[in-house]
């Protein structure tokens, strides 16, 4: 369907709440007449922009804040050079790289955002020329690459918040321009090729509707018919993503998604609320509220992400996150944030790229936080679909971190690591995760990525497959897809918290029982044992933890690991016939494989009999010495 550009006197506010309640309402609920509530709204008088996130009556209570808080001023500053910088940087063109025009988006949303935000606290007309020059670039490509309808949802966000920020202070022909583009190549497009997107329960789903719904709510006085379509559709779908975040809030996707997927959930929720006064219950979703605590736990003490899946070590600043503080009233959940954020304003990054483009919400958001106790709680678990634990002996920068993924390599940009773990002690990753290959370097080399059956291309990429993670390899063989690994145990007490897995399924026709555990000690001592036993047949197991560090081997048993001025003791505690050995990584086998230099594999093999049933147990120590070995008992007594 087509819609016609109608203008009119009023803005529908009254008609499009009537239709997000219509849509958020219950099943049962009697249907309210949506169309008579529509016609009634049709005199409302129109809603002044700026309407999105915050109104100019804001901008005061932001610029207190900025100045109540030393952190919150240098960041403000940083935000400011770099908008400066931004000011002799050329408008974007359209550089299409593979299938993605992904990259020019996001450049055009930071250049925008921060332009945008910089010129409403300062008033300063150089940001607001420079803004509206890169929205007439990005307005007057031929299209935003339906084809992958995030570079649209993304474009038309960064349009979407210059035209209701900058809104009074655009010419009027740039105001038309840039507006029609938001319709014809934003919002009109997603009815045009919408995909799986409109009713998904991942990423895409929550950026796609989000974006969108900026779009329309920047526009909804031009195009109400549309702009209410769009507006109804996402309200009527936003809960599939947020429904599947786990019972404690755990993201399926791993961390860098939940930063990605959730803060354009926030951005929804938030500009559903500042432009007409009601979020429809979304921000009471429990387990989408929860998420915050999950994605706080999903940082080791470096900060760098505990990243399972299709993620990076390295973690960005997160503007959602002082939404969710704020609404939650937990300044602890900014106990990382701010040690990234000191980070960033003592070394900000470049001004070009798309790289923080939602950095300025963290002002619109941030409260001024002088002094943030460390969270209370150490040990985290979610058994929802993608199911973490995580144990830490303190939230210190030299504190040591354990985290053990489970699940199933068939979630969402899942990988053949259910199994792995990452840890951290005395201020360094001693067991890494190798995260994901770029997916053009990969993509233009015709290998199928995105298909995650056990034949597939996907699993044959080196760093995608458990021959390079922290978990077992069984006859050389592939982990089963279609298998899934629950959390059996945890604790977050007693002698040693812990978390244990049942991979059995994971490993079906290769091991006939398998499971995992990992346990922190009082000591700091990280203890992973694994209990197996073969199926009728012979099995070979290979146990291995990738690093960065330099090993030694000092026997069979023990090596030792050395890493930035810090040393960590491995410790092989039960297991007949095992003896460290050091595993190749930095070369993969196939010339598509990205290299990874600096890793290598320290791990063991054993072959196991018919029906043998054997039990593993490694103890990592920081500090290099096993002073406190404990006792080896069955996982099902931990």
């Amino acid at each position: 369907m087509r819609y016609p550009s109608v203008l009119h006197s009023g803005w529908p506010f009254l008609a499009v709440c009537a239709l997000l309640m219509a849509a958020a309402a219950p099943a049962e609920a009697e249907e309210p007449d949506v169309a008579e509530r529509a016609r009634l709204a049709l005199d409302a008088p129109l809603s002044p922009h700026p309407r999105l996130f915050f109104s100019d009556e804001d901008i005061d209570a932001i610029r207190q804040q900025i100045e109540s808080d030393p952190l919150l001023a240098s960041t403000w500053a940083v935000l400011q050079e770099q908008s400066d910088a931004m000011l002799d940087l050329e408008p974007v063109e359209r550089d299409q790289v593979g299938r993605r025009l992904l990259g020019v988006s996001r450049t055009v949303l930071k250049r925008v955002s921060y332009l945008a935000f910089t010129y409403r606290l300062t008033g300063e007309q150089a940001y607001l020329r420079r803004a509206e020059e890169e929205m007439l670039a990005a307005a007057a490509f031929t299209d935003w690459n339906p084809s992958h309808f995030l570079d649209v949802a993304e474009m038309t966000a960064a349009l979407a918040i210059g035209y209701d920020w900058l809104h009074d202070g655009l010419s009027a022909g740039s105001r038309e321009t840039i507006r029609e583009a938001i319709v014809d190549k934003g919002l009109q497009t997603s009815f045009d090729q919408a995909g799986g997107w409109v009713r998904g329960s991942n990423n895409w789903t929550q950026v796609c509707h989000g974006g969108l719904t900026m779009g329309a709510l920047a526009v909804i006085d031009h195009e109400p018919a549309l702009a209410e379509d769009v507006i109804v559709r996402a309200v009527e779908n936003i809960h599939r993503p947020m429904d599947v975040y786990g019972p404690n809030g755990g993201y399926p996707e791993g961390p860098g998604y939940w930063l990605y997927g959730t803060s354009y959930n926030v951005l929804f929720i938030e500009a559903l609320d500042s432009a007409l006064g009601e979020d429809f219950g979304l921000s009471r979703h429990e387990r989408f509220m929860d998420s915050a605590r999950y994605y706080l736990h999903m940082h080791g003490s470096t900060t760098g992400y505990f990243n399972y899946s299709d993620n990076s070590e390295s973690s960005a600043v997160s503007a959602a996150m002082y939404w969710f503080a704020r609404r939650l009233e937990e300044p602890e959940l900014l106990w990382m944030e701010r040690r990234k954020l000191a980070r960033l304003v003592e070394d900000p990054p470049s001004a070009s790229g798309g790289g923080n483009r939602l950095f300025p919400f963290l002002l619109v958001w941030a409260r001024a936080f002088h002094d943030i106790d460390p969270p209370e709680q150490l040990h985290y678990a979610d058994d929802g679909e993608t199911p973490v634990g995580a144990h830490r002996t303190g939230w210190e920068e030299d504190a040591v971190y354990v985290g053990l993924k489970a699940g199933t390599p068939r979630a969402a940009h899942g990988q053949l690591d259910i199994g792995a773990f990452v840890m951290e002690a005395d201020g360094v990753r001693w067991a890494i995760d190798l995260g994901r290959q770029g997916y053009h370097s990969l993509e233009e080399q015709g290998i199928d990525l995105w298909n995650r059956a056990q034949d597939s291309e996907r699993w044959t990429v080196f760093r995608l497959n458990n021959h390079s993670k922290n978990t077992l390899v069984v006859n050389d063989e592939l982990q089963r897809v279609d298998g899934f690994a629950p959390i059996t145990a945890f604790a977050d007490d007693g002698a040693m918290p812990h978390t244990v897995i049942d991979m059995s399924e994971v490993y079906a026709g290769q091991l006939a029982i398998t499971k995992r555990g990992v346990g922190l000690m009082g000591g700091g001592g990280v203890v992973v044992q694994d209990e197996m036993q073969a199926p009728d047949e012979p099995a070979t197991v290979r146990w291995g933890m990738l690093t960065r560090a330099d090993v030694e081997l000092i026997d069979d048993a023990h090596a030792i690991l050395r890493q930035d001025g810090e040393e960590l003791g491995m410790h092989i505690l039960e297991g007949e016939g095992p003896a460290f050995e050091i595993y190749e990584t930095e070369t993969p086998p196939r010339d598509y494989d990205a290299p990874n230099p600096g890793t290598q594999m320290i791990g063991f093999t054993v072959d196991l009999e018919p029906g043998e049933e054997q039990r593993f147990t490694v103890l990592l120590n920081p500090g290099g010495t096993a002073e406190e070995q404990p006792a080896v008992t069955p996982l099902d007594e931990w």
